[in-house]
């Protein structure tokens, strides 16, 4: 869309929501001007206009967290914009990973589950090695512990495969993610460098599909 169709506010500045890719956990409001969009789509990463400062300010400029924009929206009334990027460090000048830490209140029943926050929980077992925790156990047992759990969960996502037991299966993979995740905090790979590999596949593809209609 064209960006004069945006509404930029009485002091020309628009809030920008900014989106982790992975995880899709919002990292930081935050507000553009018009030039600091415009930077933002030249350079594909984020810049804003810091309110407090009275200036622009390219996230990571001090800090080296850059983020690398993959999208932006704006919503229904072109007030506001969603930014989604791939961060490369925290985006909150404290360190945390979003701005947004400050727990208010949270219903224990409906609490979403994600790839991201299993992850996150892993990472806890290994390092607080919580007593009486099968992760835990995992970890402490080291590699050759995991990889053979991985080799008998991947043995019975076949067996289940193979029957054709749609529910078994799914039980199966269930427990071969859960393994295969163990193994990715031992072996030092986060679920962003899956993700990443898999985007770098799915463009590669685009690239020979469109090769062969040429």
């Amino acid at each position: 869309m064209n960006l004069d169709e945006l509404k930029f506010d009485e002091k020309g500045l628009i809030p920008a929501i900014v989106v982790d890719e992975v995880s899709k956990k919002v990292l930081t409001l935050a507000y553009m001007n018009r030039e600091s969009l415009e930077i933002t789509l030249k350079e594909k990463r984020t810049c804003f206009f810091s309110r407090s400062r009275g200036k622009l300010w390219r996230k990571g400029e001090s800090s080296g967290n850059v983020q690398d924009v993959v999208s932006i929206t704006a919503d229904c009334d072109k007030d506001a914009l969603t930014v989604v990027v791939r961060p490369h460090g925290p985006a909150c000048h404290t360190g945390e990973e979003s701005c947004f830490f400050n727990s208010v209140w949270e219903n224990e029943e409906k609490q979403e589950f994600s790839l991201q926050g299993l992850m996150q929980m892993l990472v806890g077992r290994k390092v607080e090695k919580k007593e009486g925790s099968y992760t835990t156990y995992l970890f402490e047992k080291g590699l050759d512990k995991i990889l053979k759990k991985v080799g008998e969960e991947c043995t019975e996502v076949i067996i289940a495969a193979k029957a054709q037991d749609k529910a078994e299966t799914i039980y199966e993979i269930a427990d071969l993610t859960y393994h295969v995740m163990v193994l990715m905090i031992e072996a030092g790979i986060s679920l962003e460098d899956i993700h990443n590999e898999l985007s770098s596949r799915h463009v590669i593809d685009k690239k020979v599909k469109q090769e062969k209609m040429v």
